[in-house]
């Protein structure tokens, strides 16, 4: 059965049940600080689990885009290595919110599987958590599941819970018997061995519990359900394949990289890994370039970087010697683009950042090369043959340099690596993660319990900047208090709020919270779910859990932003008004005292464009066009035209600001009443932040005007300083320039007089090596150039030889190598002045340059030559 067949199957099966068909949610959660990246089916329903929020249905089903490849979640080094392992993957799930349980949910399954599916009954195998009696009874006495097919196992294969603490059950699990074939051949192979006999198809989860913090289990109301089924590992059972790779999904991936290298798969174990690390890697990228990450060395944008660099590196072992990733992209789009249109929206963005990336690691190749090769040379120096795991790892993590290939390097030239080292520094790596991992889970445990509680914080910030509000909670160093005294630092959650907090690029609100003799103040604010923190510090007074208090937001600093927030928005139509259509924007910062817009692009904006686009901002801000808030229905909206942020996630209902008829946006942040009210736009800087990313800085009101005035009075001090009229100091400073520049020419026909006149005492250092004459000599003042010319004026005098010359000038350490040509196929200036400088330079075989800033080592440098030259002269 084919893939997209065993999809739509799944999804009209359960619709035919009563089921609501919810599209797959972004593969980059908005609203879970806790995750990277979607990696379950249950992700864009874990807050209908915790209680957090409730849907018009109560079951689902969905086809979930996944991606584990960062944090706690991470399978990114078994791909390629195993037949099951992948980055993306399809999960297929069906949900019940206090709907129907454990019964309903294992007769579907089983229906499913082998009436609809065909699969054959006898080979399926169940497992249940040992003390979930009531699952066993179900499967044996409602499904008719013969007992000796039904295991029980203990709570590490078959209790699931989301985190230390909250919702969480049992699970059970159907496996498939795939042959004696598949079996690890020990006695003891059965249900629960990790060999590939037995494989899992589809988990259950029956969510019942509620576990709190003492580690109890207390029943939840209304039990639910939560099912996952991987679509790869399925269609390989239902196409007969021992192997995910073998199927529809990754096949025609495969065959368009055999294509590509020149390889047939299957016929050398490596390049076969390689080939299926390529076809995995290359759809996650392919889905989260889609929805607007792009490779960077931070979060998600690191695992990125990582995925396509590893998929690049992988190529290289297969012989592609030039960027070939993009290429693959249309191969992902043929199989994927039906269920996934939105793969197609931005093609030949996703091609060109694939293209970068691959180009950037190229270059990182070359560095890592570099170092490693450094790192080598001062090993051997100090009589070490062993790469240290720690520098592995710094290569590894540091540089994206892949430690196989450091592997490799260091075997050519006899050295061993300290893999077992390298694997500690992983290991500690990832430890810190869990730990950072698990400690944002345990302060969101608290908020949780609170919204419990109390439900949703009101926010009343968009009519008013006060108010008088209950204290519903108080929060010190992670934990609920009922009261906090002066000087403690504590977050505050009020049953309502005239507080923003901080989302959507803009900063939370300042002010200050008070009542009779009472006075805290509010550092920021922050947003969890739907309950407003306030970070705050007591000045003064006792601040007790249910006591009334007046809430103050900054009034300056808060219209401050709304001026920029409103601005935002108005750049970014004029960016795709100037620009393109396929400006996207990439994130946001909106602060009091600037604001800063990241946008999808991939050249330099250049000077005429800013301006065009400055002056496009300040005439709609000179119009005074009103600023307009309304909520709408979200298609109603988005049919109107409205931008909405793609990986955003919007309710039904939705507040869209409009600016005239020049900007509408879905936008829950605070905006200025006119455009009047912003002043004055002007862009302060526009630069890259990443591959096919720019950010523009800006500034408004009043610090746009103080930018001005600090222009003027610059301009002013340089026209009295060159003692010229303001509008006459270009001119007077480009006649500067260019009679600096002509009084450089005359120091540099000068110096290479000085130079060329110390000739015949720079020939008196010649060295013959095997009577080959090697000439090694620092020179102190010149720069490049006049080096490389006194270097051609000793070739020319010595005839035939080597010659290595070293100057400092500028605090930097510059070199020139040269070979004569009777000796070029001997001996290599560029590889020399790599040797002689630790790896820094390079160059034609008979003439290479290159510079340090290592002005210090430059002695040692020049006379290691006679012994580098005297060890290629025994080679």
């Amino acid at each position: 059965m084919e893939s997209k067949k065993i999809r739509q199957l799944f999804l009209d099966f359960f619709r035919g049940k009563g089921h609501e068909v919810v599209p797959s949610s972004a593969l980059l959660p908005k609203d879970d600080p806790t995750l990277l990246f979607t990696n379950a089916g249950m992700v864009q329903f874990k807050s209908v689990f915790l209680g957090e929020e409730s849907r018009p249905y109560k079951k689902a089903v969905t086809v979930q885009k996944c991606l584990r490849a960062g944090g706690k979640h991470n399978d990114l080094e078994n791909v390629g290595r195993t037949a099951r392992h992948h980055t993306f993957f399809e999960m297929l799930g069906n949900f019940s919110f206090g709907n129907y349980f454990k019964k309903e949910a294992a007769e579907w399954a089983w229906e499913l599987l082998t009436e609809r599916m065909k699969l054959p009954a006898n080979k399926l195998y169940i497992t249940v958590y040992e003390k979930d009696d009531e699952a066993e009874e179900i499967w044996k006495n409602h499904v008719g599941i013969p007992k000796e097919r039904i295991y029980r196992l203990g709570e590490k294969d078959n209790f699931w819970q989301m985190g230390d603490t909250g919702p969480c059950g049992p699970c059970s699990e159907i496996l498939i018997d795939q042959g004696e074939a598949l079996s690890c051949g020990k006695p003891t192979c059965t249900i629960g061995c990790d060999c590939d006999r037995y494989l899992e198809i589809w988990n259950l989860v029956f969510m019942q519990f509620n576990r709190d913090s003492s580690g109890s289990l207390t029943p939840l109301p209304k039990p639910s359900i939560d099912t996952g089924m991987g679509l790869e590992r399925l269609s390989a059972v239902l196409q007969g394949k021992h192997n995910n790779f073998d199927t529809d999904l990754f096949r025609p991936i495969i065959k368009t990289v055999e294509n590509i290298s020149g390889k047939k798969y299957g016929l050398a174990p490596a390049n076969d890994v390689s080939m299926r690390v390529i076809a995995d890697h290359i759809r996650s990228a392919a889905f989260v370039i889609a929805e607007g990450l792009f490779p960077s060395n931070e979060g998600r944008g690191y695992v990125l970087r990582r995925i396509v660099r590893r998929a690049a590196r992988h190529g290289f072992m297969l012989g592609i010697g030039a960027p070939f990733l993009y290429n693959v992209l249309d191969t992902v789009y043929e199989i994927m683009s039906e269920p996934y249109p939105e793969l197609l929206e931005n093609v030949e963005r996703s091609k060109k950042i694939l293209k970068l990336e691959e180009e950037r690691f190229a270059h990182t190749l070359s560095s890592g090369m570099d170092i490693l090769n450094k790192l080598i040379s001062e090993l051997k120096a100090s009589g070490k043959d062993t790469i240290p795991g720690a520098e592995l790892f710094k290569l590894y993590d540091t540089y994206g340099f892949p430690v196989d290939l450091a592997q490799d390097i260091a075997e050519d030239n006899k050295f061993k690596t300290d893999l077992k080292g390298f694997n500690e520094e992983m290991e500690l790596q990832k430890t810190r993660a869990r730990a950072s991992w698990v400690g944002e889970e345990e302060v969101a445990g608290v908020y949780r319990e609170v919204k419990k509680e109390f439900g949703a914080t009101t926010f009343l910030g968009y009519e008013t900047l006060t108010s008088d509000s209950k204290v519903n909670a108080i929060i010190k160093s992670g934990s609920r208090t009922d009261e906090a005294g002066e000087g403690d630092e504590v977050e505050l959650i009020l049953d309502a709020s005239p507080f923003y907090g901080e989302s959507g690029g803009q900063v939370g609100d300042k002010g200050t919270i008070r009542a009779e003799g009472l006075k805290a103040e509010v550092l920021d604010t922050k947003k969890f779910s739907d309950i407003l923190i306030h970070n705050a510090v007591v000045k003064k007074g006792i601040i007790r859990k249910g006591m009334t208090v007046s809430a103050a937001v900054d009034e300056a600093r808060r219209k401050a932003v709304m001026r920029n927030h409103t601005a935002t928005h108005i750049l970014h139509a004029a960016l795709k008004a100037v620009l393109g259509d396929h400006i996207k924007q990439a994130g946001s910062l909106v602060a009091p005292d600037r604001l800063r817009f990241d946008f999808t692009h991939f050249y330099a904006m250049d000077e005429r464009e800013i301006h065009e686009v400055e002056d496009m901002v300040n005439e709609q801000i000179f119009r005074n066009l009103p600023v307009n808030k309304s909520t709408a229905n979200l298609d109603e909206a988005i049919s109107r035209g409205v931008t909405a942020l793609f990986g955003e996630k919007y309710g039904e209902t939705v507040r869209v600001v409009q600016t005239g008829t020049f900007s509408a946006e879905l936008c829950g942040g605070t905006h200025s009443d006119a455009t009047g009210e912003i002043g004055l736009f002007k862009i302060v800087s526009e630069g890259s932040v990443a591959a096919g990313i720019r950010r523009i800085e800006a500034i408004t009101g009043y610090l746009a005007i103080e930018f001005y005035k600090e222009r003027e009075n610059v301009l002013k001090k340089t026209a009295a300083l060159l003692k010229v009229p303001e509008q006459k100091v270009p001119e007077r400073v480009e006649k500067i320039i260019s009679e600096l520049k002509q009084h450089e020419k005359e120091l540099d026909r000068f110096k290479q007089k000085a130079a060329k006149g110390k000739v015949e005492s720079i020939l008196e250092n010649i060295t013959s090596i095997d009577s080959i004459k090697v000439l090694a000599h620092k020179i102190d003042g010149l720069d490049m150039k006049t080096l490389r010319d006194l270097t051609d004026t000793l070739k020319n005098k010595i005839g035939s030889g080597i010659i290595i010359l070293g100057s400092t000038h500028d605090g930097q350490a510059y070199y020139v190598s040269a070979v004569t040509k009777d000796l070029a196929s001997r001996f290599h200036a560029g590889e020399i002045l790599k040797q002689v400088t630790g790896g820094k330079g390079g160059g034609r075989p008979d003439m290479a340059q290159g510079g340090t800033k290592d002005v210090e080592g430059m002695d040692k440098a020049i006379k290691s030559v006679v012994d580098i030259i005297r060890e290629q002269v025994k080679k």
